[in-house]
Order: structure tokens, then sequence, then C-alpha cells
């Protein structure tokens, strides 16, 4: 196991241990788990979990839904089980091993009220991977590329649920292809780093079984011209706020 640190998130309300080296989770997973619309007595599957950062923050800011975690690494899903415990969610976040090719007999097809979902940003053949195998893994495609993880994401919805997924802007061609026939009212909103500066990554949210068609949000301005976090991305970030 890497050394760890311990980070917080939502202003102190999550508390997160995470490896030092390889891959840490940042802004990407707070904002995916402020766009899942969850209510009281909901399931939640994050799909590709990691050390739990976006399941821990839905949990955090609706008390009364249960989320389940599936992760490859087994090493991350340690941690994540560790900060389950670490913020008093145990019983509420449970973080599961297992590949997408093979998950947990537990996961049943068509259970969760939604999916949220952080795939790899990287096509397989998209350049050097990083140096650390853990952080490769988790930036990487590798035996599941983007269309056969929507599907398995989709699948695990039951009728009318959710999908919400944080993924780069410049790969929404790809995603929307991945996506195609399998859900309807798409929404995207594109997260800009600064006013009049190009999209580097968006939200999408989906729904199974519905046939609207697709909508693009104003989006949402994430750092004013000095650097600081705009007013609403603070309200995400540090007020534990959704976005709607």
């Amino acid at each position: 196991m890497d050394e760890v640190s311990e980070d917080a998130l939502l202003g102190g309300r999550v508390r997160l241990r995470q490896p030092r080296d390889g891959y840490r989770s940042a802004i990407d997973p707070v904002f995916l788990a402020a766009a899942v619309p969850a209510r009281d007595g909901e399931m939640v599957l994050d799909v590709g979990s990691g050390t739990g950062a976006a399941s821990l923050c839905l949990a955090a800011r609706v008390g009364g839904c249960r989320v389940f975690g599936l992760e490859l690494q087994a090493p991350l899903v340690a941690l994540a089980r560790e900060n389950a415990e670490l913020n008093g969610m145990t019983g509420r976040v449970e973080p599961m091993i297992g590949s997408l090719l093979a998950p947990p007999p537990r996961l049943a097809p068509g259970s969760f009220h939604h999916v949220m979902t952080n795939p790899p940003y990287h096509q397989a053949d998209g350049g050097t991977p990083p140096p650390h195998p853990g952080k490769a893994l988790a930036n990487q495609e590798s035996e599941i590329e983007l269309e056969p993880w929507m599907r398995f994401c989709v699948n695990m919805l039951r009728p009318k649920g959710s999908l919400l997924v944080v993924y780069r802007a410049d790969r929404l061609d790809d995603l929307l292809a991945a996506l195609h026939r399998k859900v309807g009212e798409v929404v995207i909103l594109p997260l800009w780093p600064k006013a009049g500066r190009p999209a580097k990554r968006l939200l999408l949210r989906a729904r199974k079984g519905v046939a609207t068609r697709l909508a693009l949000l104003p989006g949402l301005v994430l750092h004013e011209d000095d650097g600081r976090y705009t007013a609403d991305a603070q309200a995400v970030l540090a007020e534990a706020a959704a976005l709607v």
C-alpha cells in the first residue's frame, strides 16, 4: 500500500484517506456527487468508486440514501471501507471489489435508482500512461472501453433511473456515441475553468427508458480571474450544495 494522506472534502464534512501517490481524488467526484438527484430511501451505485470520494460526498448531502461502490483495485476498496468508517457511514456507503466484467452477485441489474461514474478519461491508445500503475488503471481505458462501461451502468439502472457521468469535454462525441439508443433526456452541463475559456470537463445526466431530447445547459464557471473559486463552485465544493 502506498503512503496515505487524509484530506477534507465539502468544507470538512467528509474526511478522505487516499494514496499520496497514484490516483488521487480532485474536484471531479465532488461535482459528480452534487449532480445526483437522489432522495432518502433510494439506492445509488458508484461505478469506479476509488477511495469513495463521490460516494461519501453524496451520502453526506443526502442522509437517507444508500451508496454502493464498485472498484477494481483492492487497495482503493480497502481505503474506501476505512473512509466509510471514518465518516460514520458504515452500512450506508458500501464499497465492493469487482470488475464490470464480473461484478459481485449482490449487484443485480435494474436495482438502482441512480448510477454515477467517473470513467477513465483516456483511450487505451491515448498516449503514454501514467507511471504509477494505480493511476494508469484509473485514468486510462484497459479491458473495459467506454461503450461497455456505459452499457453496464445503464443496465444497473431501474426503468427511468438516472445516469450521472463526469467526463472530458473533448470526448463528448465518444460519450454520446457510447450512450446512443441506451438512454434519453440527456442533459449536459459544461464546467468552464474560467469565463471565456473552453470547458475541460462536463457533467452529463441521462435517464433510462425516457425519450426526451438532449439539452445543453449554460454551464458552471469554476474560477474567477484571480484563481479563486466562483460562488457557485464554492457552494458545491465547501457547502455541499446540489447541482440541479
